[in-house]
């Protein structure tokens, strides 16, 4: 009997973390079955950063403990999704000879090009979270996906390197390593989110990805099966609500309830007349107009919309992109969205659903898990389409782990007693 490889992801977002605990599973046309699912809000995490460790802290042990009773595995170690406006990309070429007297291209040469294309400066508190391989070029011979076993005596790659700022991922990990979480990759979440809801021939051809979560929007763009540049932007769902709750002069909670229950983005295609109580969702005696919720909300879809129209300028893609838009993340099941998409962008658009999974599919049928099934996923791209350096926090994360005191192993089987 093949063996099977249990794989944990962990995406720590700006409303919400979720687990995911996958079985991998060998000659199966569905690579993994999804064993359990766990989830929490997320209040100690703003807009993808760390700023309050205890309850981050308390967030994570929460999420974990509900995945592994559902799956019925216990976690130690997962793959961390890694948000927030502080990570960046740039580009970077290596260039090394060939190290075969036959000048037989090897994977160490693969992998000495990628290493010579990351020694880069990147300045101060900063460190490479992935570098992504785009292209190789053997001698004169350029757009080389997988150079090995080609003949040549100088070998060159252009990759792109994702970057963040040191103590922002320092807090994450010490979160995680309260938590009693080691960690097995950092992966920035917009890449993990692309990861799970797209094709080959999407890449091939052209798309875009944005996940739209609580406090930012990630943004990817693949073209010719390549990453062609990804980033933040700093808006996301979350500014949606606070909107709401100050345009109609209601509190958080009852404007999230109206956001999720009388959401839309086409105020146009609303009915004048139509009213929302809002006794009825928690909040005072009165009524709004949901053609008034439906134009707040589109202003601010519509920022986010123009901000990766700026960014499509900056590459020059914009309304070049064939495959369109695949829209994620909990924000992408807003009504309206793919019509405003489509309008905004110039583009095809639609909304992106997890695949390449069995098991309680029920429960992971839904854009707000592209993330951290996209987590499950990479661990098939360690030896082939993204690399990422060895990262020394990483490491402490999971040696600091393993010396957890008695103490802290009786408090956590305290809390999966508490825990409903």
């Amino acid at each position: 009997m093949s063996r099977q490889k249990i794989i944990v992801g962990l995406d720590i977002g700006s409303s919400n973390i979720k687990v995911a605990v996958a079985q991998q599973r060998e000659q199966a046309e569905q690579a993994f079955q999804i064993l359990g699912v766990g989830q929490a809000k997320s209040s100690g995490i703003r807009r993808g950063v760390v700023v309050d460790l205890e309850e981050t802290i308390r967030n994570i042990r929460e999420a974990v403990i509900c995945a592994e009773r559902t799956s019925g595995m216990q976690i130690e170690n997962a793959i961390i999704s890694l948000g927030g406006g502080h990570l960046g990309c740039r580009q970077s070429k290596g260039v090394i000879a060939v190290s075969r007297a036959d000048g037989e291209v090897s994977r160490e040469d693969t992998d000495r090009a990628v290493s010579a294309a990351s020694a880069i400066s990147l300045g101060a508190n900063r460190e490479i979270i992935q570098i992504i391989p785009k292209q190789f070029n053997v001698d004169n011979q350029g757009a080389i996906k997988d150079p090995v076993g080609m003949s040549g005596v100088r070998l060159e790659v252009d990759v792109l390197i994702v970057d963040g700022s040191t103590p922002f991922i320092k807090n994450l990990v010490k979160c995680l390593s309260e938590a009693e979480v080691g960690i097995e990759g950092l992966v920035p979440s917009s890449l993990a989110a692309a990861r799970s809801v797209l094709d080959r021939r999407q890449k091939e051809l052209g798309v875009l990805v944005l996940d739209l979560g609580g406090g930012t929007t990630g943004f990817t763009v693949f073209e010719e099966g390549e990453v062609l540049d990804t980033c933040v932007l700093p808006v996301g769902s979350g500014h949606i609500t606070n909107d709401l709750a100050i345009g109609l002069r209601t509190s958080i909670d009852v404007a999230e309830k109206i956001k999720l229950e009388y959401g839309s983005v086409l105020p146009e295609e609303i009915n004048k007349r139509e009213m929302i109580n809002l006794e009825k969702l928690g909040g005072e005696a009165g009524e709004i107009s949901r053609q008034k919720v439906a134009e707040i909300i589109e202003a601010r879809i519509s920022e986010i919309f123009d901000l990766a129209l700026k960014r499509l300028k900056q590459i020059d893609r914009a309304g070049l992109l064939p495959a369109g838009v695949v829209l994620v993340g909990g924000g992408a099941k807003l009504p309206g969205l793919v019509d405003l998409a489509k309008e905004k962008l110039r583009l095809p658009a639609q909304v992106g659903f997890p695949i390449q999974f069995e098991g309680i599919v029920e429960q992971i049928d839904d854009p707000s898990f592209a993330t951290v099934l996209g987590l499950v996923l990479w661990s098939e791209d360690e030896s082939g389409e993204f690399k990422a350096p060895k990262m020394p926090l990483a490491n402490l994360s999971r040696n600091l782990s393993k010396k957890m005191s008695p103490l802290m192993k009786k408090f956590r089987s305290l809390i999966k007693g508490i825990i409903p």
